[in-house]
C-alpha cells in the first residue's frame, strides 16, 4: 500500500523501473528473425494484415506497462521507510542521511535493500528473459537504485539561478526580461534563521518572473510576510490576488518595433 505522502516518490520510481525494462528489452526486440519455409518457390505465404501487427504491438505494450506498475508496486513497499520518502530537503537537513544515501550506494546498505525483497520480483524478471541468476539481481537493479536516488535528491529549480527559465513562472508569458525573485529576501535572511522559520540551505531559493511579476509580488506583503507565508511559487499562485494579476498581466503584450 502507497501512502499519500509517497506517491510522488513512488512514481518516479515506477519510471526508474520502466526505464531499466525499456532500454533492455528493446535491444533484444526484432533480433529472433522468422525462418525462410522449405517448399516450393511459389509456394503460398500467409500475409498478416498491417492491422493486426498493431493489435500486437498495443498488447505487448500494455503487457510491459502491466509489468512495470507490478514490479515497481512489489520492491517499493520493501524499501526503508526513509528512502520511500526521500527528498532533497531531507539529506539538507540530515547529514546522516545524505551520506547514508549517497551513490554509489555502500555495498552493505544495498545488501539491506535488497534483503526484504520479494522472490516475486527475481521470478518476473526471470520470465522477461532479464535475470538468468538469481545472484545477479543486484547488477540488474543498481541503476534503479542510482537513478532513483539521483532523482529524489537533485536540488529543485528553484535552488539552481542558473537554470534560467523561458517564460515568467506567475504570468507565463515569454519573451521578455526576466529577474530572479528571491523566494525569501534577502533582507530579512538573518532574522529566518535565528526565528528558525527556514534553515540556512532554504535562504536562496528564486523564482524567475518578468519584472512586471517581480514588482507585482513585493507590492503583496512586507519581507517578513513573503520569508514567512508566500515562500515559494506554488504559495503565490494559490492566492486570489496573484490568480488575477496574472490573467491580466498576461494579456499585455510587447509590440516588435
Amino acid at each position: 500500500m502507497i501512502s499519500e505522502d509517497e506517491i510522488a516518490n513512488y512514481e518516479d520510481f515506477r519510471d526508474c523501473v520502466s526505464e531499466l525494462l525499456i532500454s533492455r528489452l528493446s535491444g533484444t526486440a526484432g533480433k529472433k528473425k522468422k525462418k525462410a519455409s522449405k517448399g516450393r518457390k511459389n509456394e503460398i505465404k500467409s500475409v498478416k494484415r498491417p492491422e493486426q501487427d498493431q493489435e500486437d504491438n498495443d498488447a505487448l505494450t500494455a503487457d510491459l506497462g502491466e509489468t512495470i506498475e507490478y514490479l515497481a508496486s512489489e520492491i517499493f513497499p520493501s524499501l526503508p521507510d526513509d528512502l520511500r520518502i526521500l527528498s532533497y530537503s531531507d539529506i539538507q537537513n540530515d547529514a546522516q542521511l545524505a551520506g547514508k544515501y549517497s551513490v554509489p550506494l555502500d555495498s552493505d546498505i544495498y545488501e539491506d535493500l535488497l534483503q526484504p525483497m520479494p522472490l516475486s520480483v527475481s521470478d518476473s524478471l526471470t520470465s522477461y528473459g532479464l535475470l538468468s541468476d538469481p545472484t545477479d539481481l543486484p547488477r540488474l537493479l543498481e541503476p534503479v537504485f542510482t537513478s532513483y536516488i539521483t532523482s529524489r535528491t537533485a536540488a529543485p529549480p528553484e535552488f539552481a539561478p542558473s537554470s534560467r527559465a523561458t517564460e515568467c513562472e506567475i504570468c507565463e508569458r515569454e519573451h521578455l526580461p526576466l529577474t530572479y525573485h528571491h523566494l525569501i529576501p534577502r533582507a530579512v535572511h538573518a532574522k529566518v534563521v535565528k526565528r528558525g522559520w527556514h534553515a540556512s540551505w532554504e535562504l536562496n531559493k528564486v523564482a524567475w518572473l518578468c519584472r512586471a511579476c517581480h514588482s507585482f509580488v513585493h507590492r503583496l506583503a512586507t519581507n517578513e510576510e513573503l520569508a514567512k507565508e508566500w515562500y515559494s511559487i506554488e504559495l503565490l499562485l494559490e492566492r486570489d490576488d496573484v490568480q488575477k494579476w496574472a490573467v491580466w498581466v498576461s494579456k499585455v503584450r510587447w509590440k516588435a518595433k
